[in-house]
C-alpha cells in the first residue's frame, strides 16, 4: 500500500502532537505530580507512535514506544517524575522533531536511529527491554492443527533450520479499524520473517471478520522476543503472547473447525456493524474542521482579486453613464465582492499561537543555558493575521527574545543587586491596532545603553566623533546595521550582529516595520507593525506628471494643503513645515521617483506619512481617491528595488506601483 498520499497529513498531524508535548512537558516540570498532565503527554505519544508505524517510521516509533513506557511507569504511580527524568524526555522530543525535519525535507526519516535515547529511556525503568512472554505449547501438552499444506511447509522451515512462531495478537477493546491495525502486524512482521498462516483467514480479517483477536504463524530466524516487540509497538496492541512451536507439536487439521468458523461468522458481523456504526457517529461528531492546502486558499485569493479588479474597471465605465438602475447595479455587485472577500480572508487568517506556541521551550533552554532566571508571559495568542505572514514571523520574533534573554535580562545576582526581584521578565504579545497587527517583546532588563551604541558606531566608523548631536532614535537605528553588535565576545548567541538586521530586513519584506523603546535600567521593548494581509489592501491613488501611484492607507497619517510660503529651508537644503506645532520633513515625491519637481505652485497637496512615531510630508501632484487594490509582485528582476513594495493592476488595465512608507520617511 503506498502511503506516500498521507504523508502531508502525517506531517501536519505530527507537529500538532510534539507541539501539544512540548507545551505539557513544561506544565509537568513545574508540577510534576499531576497525573493528568502524564495523561495527555502519554496520549500525544501513543498517538504518535501509531501514526510513525503506519507510514514506515519505524526509528521514529521506537523512540515514541520507549518513551511511552517511561510515560506508562509514571502514570501507574511506579515513577516519580524528577529533573534528569524531564531533560531526557525533552531531548526526545526534540529528537522527534529532528526525525520530522528530515521527513518534511526527503520524505524519509533517515539512518539516525538515536539508541542512546532510547537506551536512556530504558534505564529510567531499570531494564533494558520488556520481558518476553515466551511459553512452550508442550507444557500444555498442546498439539497445533493446520492443513496440509501448512504441515508440510512447517517441516521444511525445521529442515532448513528455520524457527517456526506463533503469535496470538489481541487489539485495544476501543480500536475501530482493526482491519488497518491487523494490516500494520503483517506488514511489520513480514520484514522479519514469513507468514505461513493466520487464524481467521488473511480475506476474514481484511473484511474484519473477527472480534479483537487473531493469531499469525511465521517461520524466521530471528528471535522471537524482536518479532514479538516489533508487534507490540504497533498503538492499539493490547497483547500478543509469543509461542515457539517445536518439532512433534503440528497435526492435520480436522474439517470440523472451519465449520464453526463459519457458525461463528454471523456473530462476528454483527460486532462489525456495531463499530463501524460508532465510528460514523463518532464521524459526525468530530468533522467541523477541515484541512485545507495553502495553495488553493491562494488560486481562490487570486480569483477575489481578479473579481475586484473588474469591479473597479466597471465602476469607471458606470461614471461615463447617468443610469440610476446601472449604478445600483454596480453599488450591489461591491457589496458581495467585499462580502465574499471578507470571508476568504477570514479563511486565510490563524492566531499567532501558531508561532507564539514554540517559544516557551525555547526560553526555558535558553535559561539553562545562560544561567539566567526569567519568566515568559504571552497574551494576545488568539490574535489572527494572514496565513503567509505567520510563516515568516517565526525567525524575527526568535532573533528578539534572544536578544531580550541574553542582552536585556541581567544576571539573578546583578537584579538583586540593583534592587530587582531575582527572576526577569519578557513579555510577548499581541493585538490588532486597527488594519495593523502589532506585536511587543519586552523585557525588564537592563535596556540599551545608547552611550555604548555611540562608541560601537565610531569604532566601526559609521560615525565621527564631532557626530555628537543624535536623536536617540538615530542611536537605535545603528543596532539595526549588519555585522553591528555591542557584545564585545562573539558566543552561540550573540555577538555576530546578525539578529536585528534580520529582524528589520524580514518585517520591511513583510510590509511591517520595527520600533525600538528604551530606558536605561528598566528595559526595552521592541514593537512590529503588520498589516494584516499582504493580498488586498486599502491604498490611496496620487500622481506626479502623469504617473500613478499607491500609498497604503494605513501609513498614512492625514492630508494636508500647504501653502508655497509655509514650506522652510533649514540646514544642508532640507524642507520642513510645521503642522500644529510640530516640524515635520518635507519631500517631493517626483524627486524620490526620479522626475522633476513641480515648483510654480501656490499651494501644495502633501501626504503625511508615518513610520511609527516618526512623519514625513511627501507632496503629489494629485489625489485620485481611495480604492482597494490588489498586491502583485514586481518579480525576481525588479524585487531589488527598496522604494516599491509591489505592484497593482488598475480598473482600466493600466499598472500602478505601490510606494514602501518605511522607505519614504528614511
Amino acid at each position: 500500500m503506498d502511503m506516500s498520499q498521507y504523508l502531508g497529513m502525517f506531517i501536519e498531524e505530527a507537529r500538532d502532537h510534539i507541539q501539544s508535548l512540548n507545551d505539557n512537558m513544561l506544565k509537568l516540570e513545574e508540577n510534576p505530580e499531576d497525573l493528568q498532565i502524564v495523561n495527555e503527554i502519554f496520549r500525544s505519544a501513543h498517538t504518535l507512535k501509531g501514526m510513525a508505524g503506519t507510514m514506515g517510521f519505524v526509528n521514529m516509533q521506537k523512540l515514541t514506544h520507549a518513551m511511552e513506557n517511561v510515560l506508562a511507569a509514571a502514570r501507574d504511580g511506579k515513577l516519580k517524575v524528577n529533573p534528569n527524568i524531564m531533560d531526557i524526555l525533552f531531548k526526545t522530543v526534540d529528537a522527534l522533531e529532528s526525525y520530522l525535519d528530515v521527513i518534511i525535507a526527503t520524505g524519509t526519516e533517515g539512518q539516525e536511529a538515536n539508541l542512546h535515547l532510547v537506551n536512556a529511556l530504558n534505564a529510567i525503568l531499570g531494564k533494558p527491554a520488556e520481558d518476553v512472554a515466551v511459553s512452550s505449547a508442550t507444557k500444555a501438552g498442546k498439539k497445533y492443527e493446520y492443513d496440509e499444506f501448512v504441515v508440510r511447509a512447517i517441516e521444511r522451515a525445521w529442515d532448513q533450520g528455520f524457527n517456526v512462531y506463533r503469535f496470538d495478537v489481541e487489539l485495544d477493546q476501543n480500536c475501530l479499524l482493526k482491519s488497518a491495525r491487523a494490516y500494520l502486524v503483517f506488514r511489520a512482521v513480514e520484514e522479519l520473517g514469513e507468514i505461513i498462516h493466520s487464524k481467521p483467514s488473511v480475506q476474514d480479517i481484511e473484511d474484519e471478520k473477527f472480534d479483537f483477536e487473531f493469531s499469525i504463524t511465521v517461520i524466521s530466524k530471528q528471535p522471537i522476543e524482536k518479532i514479538r516487540d516489533r508487534i507490540l509497538s504497533i498503538s492499539e496492541i493490547r497483547e500478543v503472547k509469543a509461542l515457539e512451536i517445536k518439532s512433534g507439536e503440528v497435526s492435520m487439521a480436522e474439517e470440523k473447525e472451519e465449520i464453526e468458523e463459519v457458525q461463528q461468522e454471523t456473530q462476528v458481523q454483527e460486532t462489525v456493524k456495531v463499530v463501524r456504526q460508532q465510528k460514523q457517529e463518532s464521524l459526525q461528531k468530530t468533522s467541523k474542521t477541515v484541512r485545507v492546502d495553502i495553495e488553493r486558499l491562494d488560486v481562490l485569493m487570486n480569483l477575489v482579486s481578479e473579481l475586484i479588479i473588474i469591479k473597479s474597471r466597471i465602476e469607471g465605465l458606470a461614471k461615463k453613464y447617468n443610469d440610476r438602475q446601472y449604478e445600483e447595479s454596480i453599488e450591489y455587485l461591491e457589496r458581495i465582492t467585499t462580502s465574499l472577500h471578507d470571508a476568504v480572508m477570514k479563511v486565510r487568517m490563524v492566531p499567532v499561537e501558531r508561532v507564539f506556541s514554540r517559544f516557551p521551550r525555547m526560553m526555558r533552554d535558553l535559561a539553562r543555558e545562560l544561567g539566567k532566571e526569567f519568566e515568559l508571559v504571552m497574551s494576545g495568542e488568539d490574535t489572527e493575521v494572514d496565513r503567509t505572514i505567520v510563516d515568516e514571523l517565526g525567525d524575527p520574533l526568535i532573533h528578539l527574545l534572544r536578544n531580550a534573554a541574553d542582552h536585556g535580562i541581567e544576571d539573578p545576582d546583578e537584579r538583586v543587586k540593583n534592587g530587582k526581584p531575582r527572576s526577569g521578565l519578557i513579555k510577548l504579545s499581541a493585538y490588532h491596532d486597527g488594519n495593523n497587527v502589532v506585536i511587543e517583546v519586552e523585557d525588564d532588563g537592563k535596556g540599551i545603553d545608547l552611550e555604548k551604541v555611540k562608541q560601537k558606531a565610531i569604532e566601526k566608523g559609521l560615525l565621527k566623533e564631532d557626530q555628537i548631536e543624535l536623536t536617540e532614535q538615530e542611536i537605535i537605528d545603528f543596532l539595526f546595521m549588519p555585522s553591528f553588535s555591542t557584545k564585545d565576545k562573539v558566543t552561540n548567541l550573540s555577538g555576530r550582529g546578525v539578529g536585528l538586521d534580520v529582524v528589520k530586513t524580514k518585517i520591511e519584506q513583510l510590509g511591517g516595520m520595527v520600533e525600538v523603546k528604551t530606558q536605561k535600567g528598566k528595559g526595552t521593548k521592541f514593537v512590529i507593525r503588520l498589516p494584516l494581509t499582504l493580498a488586498i489592501i486599502q491604498a490611496l491613488l496620487v500622481t506626479v506628471h502623469d504617473e500613478i501611484y499607491a500609498i497604503p492607507v494605513a501609513s498614512i497619517r492625514e492630508i494636508v494643503d500647504v501653502a508655497k510660503e509655509d514650506i522652510k529651508v533649514v540646514q544642508k537644503g532640507k524642507e520642513i513645515i510645521m503642522l500644529r506645532n510640530q516640524v515635520i520633513p518635507i519631500k517631493h515625491l517626483h524627486s524620490i521617483v526620479g522626475l522633476e519637481p513641480v515648483l510654480d505652485k501656490k499651494k501644495f497637496t502633501v501626504v503625511i506619512v508615518r513610520r511609527g512615531e516618526k512623519l514625513t510630508g511627501i507632496i503629489v501632484d494629485k489625489l485620485l481617491g481611495q480604492q482597494d487594490i490588489v498586491i502583485k509582485s514586481l518579480g525576481k528582476y525588479l524585487e531589488g528595488i527598496r522604494l516599491i513594495s509591489g505592484a497593482t493592476i488598475l480598473g482600466d488595465g493600466s499598472v500602478a506601483m505601490i510606494l514602501d512608507p518605511n522607505m519614504l520617511t528614511v
